[in-house]
């Protein structure tokens, strides 16, 4: 009986020791499978961040995405500003033109301004005043996004620079089919500064001809109005943004501008063109007209604008809740 007994515990601690030897064969498979599939998804949301690069190429930074060229950023002491072209968008072809005989004053994606103490920093003639860089460089590069730093002096023949700029530009790309520039710029005023009423101020972009509405491309705003003209049109109207979009060899895309609510005269009003051009420009609708804008020696203006080259129209791009995210910001 004793011996039947000692058989019976020998059987249960070699069965225990089966089912101990499973369960930690199965526990240590289970570890795995999880490592394995948690390292999966790691290494796909971090091969779906598109790569942003930069490449200071002498008076101009060349930016990437995911090694194929977005834009440059242009610094020339042959251009009147600095500027952005081409803007590539899913493409590959740019949604901006690069001047024309008509308007050789619309310089893509730029910032400027006209009747600025009596100079121009925005229409052709550099002895008129030009905007010229004395510092671009690249703090960041080969990751998520790019940021670049540009330090700018407002200049012309015979007078004394009225402003002083300082801008960042952050590219990214929050999606395979959109291209983000957030454009931070803060201008320092270095005398008391005098701005008439003028159509050319600020932030502006001007479409590639085909995207344009005269092309057969929209223009929308926030509030759904489109096209320049008319009760329904953007022409004049506060808006947080605007969107320009059309069809070309078969592919929809198009660029939106929008202005971050911190801004000073948030929402301006838009000066719009039906033949590509739209800029959120407070200079043209004035508090007061014969005043014009004036800012005092030692004043600071902080201006945030960000862009999204995308493809599809306003809403397959969720042009609307990037603002709501943007806004946020």
């Amino acid at each position: 009986m004793a011996a039947y007994g000692n058989f019976c515990i020998l059987m249960w601690n070699f069965l225990a020791n089966i089912v101990q030897n499973l369960t930690y064969e199965l526990m240590k498979n289970h570890t795995i499978l999880l490592i394995s599939i948690l390292f999966l998804s790691l290494s796909t949301t971090v091969s779906s961040q598109s790569k942003v690069t930069a490449n200071k190429v002498g008076s101009r930074i060349d930016i990437s995405i995911d090694n194929k060229l977005f834009t440059q950023y242009i610094f020339s002491e042959d251009e009147k500003y600095p500027l952005f072209f081409p803007v590539n968008g899913p493409s590959g072809f740019s949604v901006t033109s690069m001047r024309n005989s008509l308007y050789p004053h619309h310089s893509s994606l730029f910032f400027g301004c006209d009747r600025v103490n009596g100079g121009n920093y925005w229409q052709q003639g550099l002895e008129r005043g030009q905007i010229l860089t004395l510092r671009a460089e690249i703090l960041e590069s080969g990751e998520d996004k790019v940021v670049i730093e540009n330090e700018c002096i407002w200049t012309r023949p015979g007078a004394m620079s009225p402003i002083r700029d300082f801008r960042t530009i952050t590219v990214s790309s929050p999606s395979p089919e959109v291209y983000q520039i957030d454009f931070d710029i803060t201008l320092e005023m270095l005398m008391d500064v005098k701005i008439e009423k003028t159509n050319h101020s600020f932030f502006s972009g001007r479409m590639a001809p085909d995207l344009a509405v005269t092309g057969g491309g929209s223009m929308v705003n926030a509030e759904g109005d489109e096209g320049e003209k008319g009760d329904e049109g953007t022409f004049g109207k506060r808006s947080p943004w605007m969107d320009y979009f059309g069809t070309r060899n078969g592919k929809t895309e198009g660029m939106a501008i929008m202005q971050h609510p911190t801004n000073k005269w948030y929402p301006s009003p838009w000066f719009t063109r039906d033949y590509g051009f739209f800029s959120p420009t407070p200079m043209y609708w004035p508090e007061d007209e014969k005043a014009g804008t004036t800012f005092k020696k030692g004043d600071t203006l902080k201006l945030r604008y960000r862009v999204l080259v995308h493809g599809g129209n306003t809403e397959e791009a969720g042009i609307k809740e990037a603002f709501t995210e943007y806004s946020k910001e």
